[in-house]
């Protein structure tokens, strides 16, 4: 370990919009390797899959009003454990320093004298639209961009947005954290001279399987967000790029789009099939219902093992119980063909290529007829 390691460092580290495909490879790393992980509510749970068996896992997470830790504290938090000779993760949804507070959090540690890495993450406020079919940037619509929130610091006594401004600027128009003030933002836009009839479109949760989005222009979209019931987290783009949805929305057509799927297969099976699932479109939720568990009397197990080749029928009822059987078979004979002259054990084996095919060559032999 080096030097710096044993000091203790921090990263602060932006997890992505929520897709686990778009986390950055360093960030992964980072995850892994953490001794302590501090998480917000935004940052995908599959994400703490990712860390070391004893790392410390710390819920950080805000909601509105609703802070499991207050800003000033998790400040310190990230400070203490990392003076401690730790390396800590704070684990930030998008990117730590696109209205993720990061600076903040750079700033006291900077002050602490206390080591540490900035490990930028994608933003939803690009990846939103881009997953909704709306390029932020179009050389037919604008080629500017600008970027702010919907929600400030409440306490400050008057907004810093100058709204009146934002309506002339040209370009797209993208915020973040401004559903519960959709109202008033629209209204304000108006008021500075926006048109009425202005495209805009929100996404929630965008990137993963609850992603949807709404649309209409600023003078309808707060009607139709509120019969939809739509609440944040949301990201939305103002300007005449959301035309471009309508040719391009690619997530949102997927064949599984909309659809919740339960994956009760064992954890460590679950993967591959909620992966496929998900690249189809679909919110998946992993909630085994068995675990697989060694034979309580492995000496019997073996033994019953070794002595298949006397057996007439080998019948398995599933993949797991093929993987236990040949685990132990394996420890005592060198090649498949031992099993001997089991009846059928050619058509056996024809349903279970998806095993033998993985088995070394050598192995993979079948019983002659």
């Amino acid at each position: 370990m080096s030097k710096r390691e044993k000091k203790g460092i921090c990263y602060l580290v932006g997890a992505g919009p929520g897709d686990l495909g778009l986390v950055t490879l360093k960030a992964k790393e980072c995850i892994e390797k953490c001794d302590v992980l501090v998480y917000d509510a935004l940052s995908s749970a599959e994400l703490l899959g990712w860390s070391k068996k004893g790392c410390e896992l710390i819920f950080a997470g805000k909601r509105a009003a609703d802070h499991a830790i207050p800003q000033d504290q998790i400040n310190a938090l990230i400070v203490e454990k990392t003076l401690q000779g730790k390396i800590v993760t704070r684990l930030k949804g998008g990117d730590p320093m696109i209205f993720g507070r990061g600076g903040e959090e750079a700033a006291e540690l900077a002050e602490a004298g206390v080591p540490f890495e900035i490990v930028p993450g994608i933003s939803s406020t690009i990846a939103g639209p881009a997953y909704a079919g709306i390029p932020v940037t179009h050389r037919d619509h604008c080629s500017q961009l600008t970027i702010f929130t919907g929600h400030e610091d409440p306490t400050k006594e008057d907004t810093s947005l100058d709204f009146d401004q934002l309506a002339k600027t040209p370009g797209t128009k993208v915020f973040v954290m401004g559903v519960s003030r959709l109202r008033g933002i629209c209204e304000q836009f108006i008021k500075g001279g926006a048109s009425a009839q202005t495209p805009i479109a929100l996404t929630r949760w965008a990137t993963t399987g609850k992603h949807r989005t709404v649309e209409g222009t600023l003078e309808t979209i707060a009607d139709i967000v509120e019969k939809a019931n739509f609440k944040s987290p949301a990201v939305a783009v103002i300007g005449d790029v959301v035309k471009e949805r309508e040719k391009i929305n690619w997530f949102e057509t997927r064949p599984l789009f909309g659809k919740r799927i339960v994956v009760t297969r064992t954890r460590e099976q679950a993967g591959e099939l909620s992966k496929r699932l998900g690249e189809l479109g679909a919110d998946v939720i992993e909630l085994p219902t068995i675990r697989i568990d060694p034979p309580k009397n492995r000496q019997e197990f073996a033994e019953s093992v070794s002595e298949s080749h006397t057996y007439d029928w080998l019948v398995f009822t599933s993949p797991n119980g093929v993987e236990r059987f040949f685990d132990a078979f394996y420890a005592t004979y060198q090649d498949a063909r031992s099993l001997g002259g089991c009846r059928n054990v050619e058509t056996i084996f024809y349903r279970l290529s998806f095993f033998i095919s993985r088995l070394p060559k050598t192995y993979a032999a079948v019983h002659p007829s």
